[in-house]
């Protein structure tokens, strides 16, 4: 009503503002010409007044000499020859003027008379015409509320192959077999095999759930309808169930097919957790999609392909079988995966000859495939930027340190005094990482501001592993608190630089004690249990010990913190004459690489344990 009734107002004020411009037109008249009559006109031409005149059917107007104008009206009967001789006027006297005579043609007539009336009815028409679709479109909106929005990519364009998706072997062999089963389902049905319902593909953000069921869909060949969980969820109680079944229908009618849901957890989470009812919109759309996939109707070829990263969160009804019968894991990628993925990224840019994508590979541990390629993206950014039609070796490790800390922020005006701070403060995690034989080897240490850190030291394993020892977790406290040492040893005060180190070391050594069960007094036992989670993080923690447990857990803590401190300290304070050279070379060259780092310490006797142990 609210919306016909500002319709109805701006019909009313474009009609008032049309009649108002017509008005003006018709209106409008610089300065009228004179009238006269035929005898007038005759006398005129008798006493040489008449410049010219032009007849138009009975229309006569007249241009006196005077430049005055002027017009009159003839008989319908007779021409403007033989009127003009009845009142006294020779033809020598009319040849003396100019003289035309107009043909006044039918459409110019019409035109001129239904113009002024069938312009406003025609404005009228269009806008009556708009309100009108207006209004059909807000009918029908109102009947498809209940419509799903599933996007669909046919298999012809935008093919995404294995090919396309680096790494992941063992998932892709996993869902070879749902492409064989697409391909040629009557292999399967005649043995009486029955194909998973589901596919579950779990995994950390950015490592190819999406990339990878588009290339299912590629090798089967079939539709693929991609739609995200969300979408289902509307603020009434029931579309969201509606769409479940208007999608699933849809497919059915072009299966074989897939269906993608994306970010199921968004619907699919755990029910009876206090949250929500049978009335909650969640709840009703995570009972449809259970319905459809594994309800009466089975002989069907559509198989539902689904995406998360919060596995924990769903409901064991998904799980179970039947429906999300196969569960698929990506892991993050290793070395080997890493340098294929960055040379699919990599396809059509133009890379120097010198580009080694093994070097890149090697520097990126924890990068998903998103990361990789918002890398090469940002080392094609950074060749462009620098006029270069090549992309360098350069480019890549100076956005690897771009993506993982932020643009470098050379401008940042700091006083002399925080640049040597600083460059202690680097100085000395790199100095205790290289004494430590279970630390990662130091690759580059800076002191160029780049994000919220004010420098870096940047260390990489030799080779990946998926397990960590006791020993690794002790060194990694150790290296944490080597700026807080060389502030110390050096300044005797410490400044807010540190903050974040002490954070990460207090964390580590909490997980030793409570999670990892890596704490000699207290055994292998874990403590605390998570009680719930909000917006993807822990909001409450059951407290599963005794107050003296608890005591000691913090003594347990403690030491471990105060023994990484220690360590810290002891090297820096051994080791005075290098930390002194690194942070003088770090406050000249405000860099240094890898092989000038150690062969800057070798000369100091210095042993480095990180390469050598």
């Amino acid at each position: 009503m609210k919306s016909l009734g500002k319709n109805i107002i701006w019909v009313v004020l474009s009609l008032t503002v049309t009649a108002m411009l017509f008005a003006t037109l018709l209106s409008f008249d610089t300065k009228a010409p004179m009238v006269l009559s035929l005898d007038q006109v005759a006398n005129k031409i008798i006493s040489g007044e008449v410049k010219d005149m032009t007849v138009n059917g009975n229309d006569i107007s007249l241009t006196l000499k005077t430049s005055e104008k002027a017009i009159s009206h003839k008989e319908n009967e007779l021409g403007i020859s033989e009127t003009l001789k009845n009142y006294g006027v020779t033809p020598d006297e009319l040849q003396k003027i100019d003289f035309k005579v107009e043909e006044d043609s039918g459409s110019k007539y019409w035109m001129g008379i239904l113009l002024p009336v069938l312009l406003p009815a025609l404005l009228m028409l269009v806008l009556f015409w708009w309100i009108f679709r207006q209004a059909k479109s807000g009918a029908g909106q109102a009947f498809s509320f209940g419509k799903v929005n599933a996007r669909l990519f046919s298999p012809s364009k935008d093919k995404v192959s294995f090919k396309d998706v680096a790494g992941l072997k063992e998932a892709k062999e996993e869902l070879l077999e749902i492409v064989e089963f697409l391909k040629n389902s009557k292999k399967f049905t005649a043995i009486g095999a029955k194909i998973p319902r589901g596919v579950l593909l779990m995994g950390s953000p950015g490592t190819g759930k999406t990339m990878l069921a588009r290339a299912v869909a590629g090798e089967a060949g079939v539709p693929f309808f991609h739609i995200s969980a969300s979408e289902f969820v509307e603020m009434f109680v029931g579309v969201g169930a509606s769409r479940v079944r208007d999608l699933f229908e849809i497919a059915k009618k072009m299966a074989p097919a897939i269906i993608f849901i994306d970010e199921i957890d968004a619907v699919g989470r755990e029910r009876g957790t206090g949250m929500g009812g049978g009335h909650d919109e969640r709840e009703q759309t995570l009972n449809q999609i259970l319905v459809e996939m594994d309800g009466f109707e089975r002989d069907t070829s559509v198989i539902v392909i689904a995406a998360t990263n919060r596995p924990d969160v769903l409901d064991q009804a998904l799980l179970r079988p039947g429906r999300f019968d196969r569960r698929v894991v990506l892991d993050m990628p290793d070395l080997k995966d890493r340098e294929e993925i960055l040379k699919i990224h990599s396809r059509g840019k133009p890379l120097d000859e010198k580009v080694d994508m093994r070097v890149v590979a090697t520097r990126t541990p924890g990068f998903a495939g998103a990361d990789l390629s918002n890398l090469v993206n940002e080392a094609a950014i950074l060749a462009a930027s620098n006029n270069r039609k090549t992309i360098l070796q350069e480019d890549f490790l100076n956005s690897i340190e771009k993506v993982l800390l932020g643009p470098a922020r050379r401008s940042r005006v700091i006083t002399a005094k925080e640049k040597e701070i600083t460059a202690y403060h680097e100085a000395g995690h790199a100095l205790v990482a290289a004494a430590l034989k279970d630390a990662d080897p130091v690759h580059k240490v800076s002191i160029v501001s780049r994000g919220m850190a004010g420098g870096y030291t940047l260390k990489l394993p030799l080779e990946e592993s998926h397990l960590h020892t006791k020993a690794q977790f002790i060194a990694d406290m150790a290296v944490s608190f080597g700026g807080f040492a060389a502030e110390q040893t050096v300044f005797k005060d410490v400044t807010t630089g540190s903050s974040s180190d002490i954070q990460n070391a207090t964390d580590v050594a909490e997980r030793l004690v409570t999670q990892y069960g890596m704490s000699e007094k207290l055994g292998p036992r874990a403590f605390g249990k998570t009680g719930g989670t909000f917006l993807g993080h822990d909001i409450a923690t059951d407290k599963d010990y005794s107050e003296s447990i608890g005591t000691v857990i913090d003594d347990e803590i403690n030491g471990y913190i105060q023994r990484a401190h220690a360590t810290a300290k002891t090297i820096v304070t051994k080791n005075r004459k290098a930390l002194d050279a690194i942070a003088a070379a770090l406050v000249e060259k405000e860099t240094l690489e890898q092989e000038e780092f150690y062969s800057l310490i070798k000369k100091f006797g210095f042993k480095i344990a990180t390469l050598e142990g």
